[in-house]
């Protein structure tokens, strides 16, 4: 059987439009709470397969989506690289070692040496794959990495910002450094997700959460051209596996979007309408609900209705415009889901 989620990214007819949420696996779930604290922490969590693979699987059984995203986080890979990583409760992630010079560059390692050394997220796709097999409701598996933009600004900045202003001073004074770190994040990446694909996953996301940090007139020079770079390459070696690109925050750049990719991810802050216009004949369109509506199912199912009368039940995937908050009550994306599911019914 094929599965639903992977027929909506290449643009196939499905019975109903499929849902998923992003962050899906995760805090909001008692059930993720509780094998977090066995873990002990957020990292010993990402380094157990066999516990990474239970929280995936949670949200298929628990929420009702229709695929799984591999429980990670985008901050292994300069982790591997040779970056000093460590998360804070109640901070965050936090590098000890910021990249400042080409000399703290070169003494990462990079290409396949570092994408070889993430064998834990290898390991945790091929017990995912093989526990979805055996599951009759064919389920997808989603896997992800950072885009290297938002990578390498935790690793210039040390930590998350608000003002990107480490980043953004070495991209007007010294672009060459920056571009020669994108560069290395970018092999990486390239060879992490190839990896991933070998390991059984079905779809390809690129997260570019801090897209909005750059100008419009910047973005494709420090960002879009290094995610295109690696559709590219994935889609050279496997052209039959869907990636879903997902740079947030910048409508300002959709009427130049371009590149080899099956599914573009719409923000909550763009109109899907607008979204569509631009970019709806070339591209599937995942998205794009306020995460905070899931506070209310009136205002839930309100969204739910409008993204359907606007998209039609063609060439689009529900998702959240982000991902889901903390203290969201499980019965609220429960319903999300059942709503999205509902609205959709080709039947």
């Amino acid at each position: 059987m094929s599965k639903i989620f992977v027929d909506a990214c290449l643009g196939k007819e499905t019975p109903y439009t499929p849902v998923w949420m992003m962050r899906q696996a995760g805090r909001y779930l008692p059930e993720y709470m509780a094998v977090r604290a066995e873990a002990g922490n957020f990292l010993n969590l990402c380094h157990d397969p066999k516990k990474a693979a239970e929280v995936t699987i949670q949200p298929l059984d628990i929420v009702g989506v229709d695929a799984a995203i591999l429980f990670s986080d985008i901050l292994v890979i300069p982790d591997e690289m040779g970056m000093d990583l460590e998360f804070i409760k109640g901070f965050g992630p936090k590098f000890n070692d910021p990249i400042e010079s080409q000399a703290d560059l070169d003494r990462l390692i990079g290409g396949e040496e570092a994408a070889s050394k993430l064998t834990y997220v290898y390991e945790t796709i091929e017990l995912l794959r093989e526990q979805l097999d055996a599951r009759s409701d064919d389920k997808a598996l989603i896997g992800f990495t950072g885009a290297p933009w938002t990578l390498a600004t935790y690793m210039i900045e040390g930590q998350g910002t608000k003002t990107y202003n480490i980043c953004k001073k070495m991209m007007y004074s010294n672009p060459e450094l920056l571009h020669s770190i994108l560069a290395k994040v970018t092999e990486v990446v390239k060879y992490y997700m190839e990896k991933q694909i070998q390991a059984g996953i079905d779809v390809v996301q690129i997260f570019d959460s801090w897209a909005a940090a750059i100008e419009p007139g910047k973005y494709d020079e420090f960002s879009w051209k290094y995610m295109v770079e690696i559709a590219d390459y994935l889609k050279s070696k496997y052209p039959d596996v869907p990636i879903i690109m997902f740079p947030k925050g910048i409508p300002a750049f959709l009427d130049k979007v371009y590149g080899n990719f099956d599914v573009f991810g719409v923000d909550w802050g763009t109109p899907m309408a607008l979204a569509k216009e631009k970019l709806g004949d070339k591209y599937v369109l995942q998205g794009n609900m306020e995460p905070c509506r899931l506070y209310s199912k009136e205002a839930t199912t309100e969204c739910v209705e409008a993204i359907q009368n606007i998209m039609g039940g063609k060439r689009h995937i529900f998702n959240l415009g982000h991902g889901i908050l903390p203290d969201v009550p499980v019965e609220n994306a429960i319903h999300f889901v059942s709503e999205c599911q509902r609205v959709s019914a080709k039947s």
